[in-house]
């Protein structure tokens, strides 16, 4: 079930586990809406929930949906472990690094790594 939780004061949308998996810009919109409606300023996404096309960056799924995500100023957190994923992609690698030195879509291992991130 999604959730809205507070974290250091931040409204944090928590998708559930569990569901359809994220892996359009229409499923996309159904999160920021979801998430919007209740006030959240981020949207945490558990990595499992996302489409395999999401961190093959070739799609362009990744993309279009860290922009949807911008474009109505919500922040997007990819929350679990992808490393099976940027083992194989350097480029992925690159666009988690870059995203964590962002303020708009992180990618963080743990609920422990998501609250630090929200203390700054």
């Amino acid at each position: 079930m999604n959730t809205l939780r507070t974290i250091h004061d931040v409204p944090v949308f928590l998708c559930a586990a569990e569901g359809e998996p994220i892996g359009s810009e229409r499923d996309a919109l159904d999160v920021i809406g979801e998430a919007s409606y209740q006030g959240a300023r981020w949207a945490v996404v558990p990595a499992e929930r996302l489409d395999e096309t999401f961190f093959r960056l070739s799609t362009r799924v990744a993309g279009d949906i860290v922009q949807k995500f911008a474009n109505y100023r919500l922040g997007l957190v990819v929350l679990g472990d992808i490393s099976r994923h940027t083992a194989d992609s350097s480029a992925l690698r690159d666009f988690v690094r870059e995203c964590n030195r962002g303020r708009q879509t992180w990618f963080v291992a743990d609920a422990e790594e998501l609250d630090e991130r929200l203390k700054g």
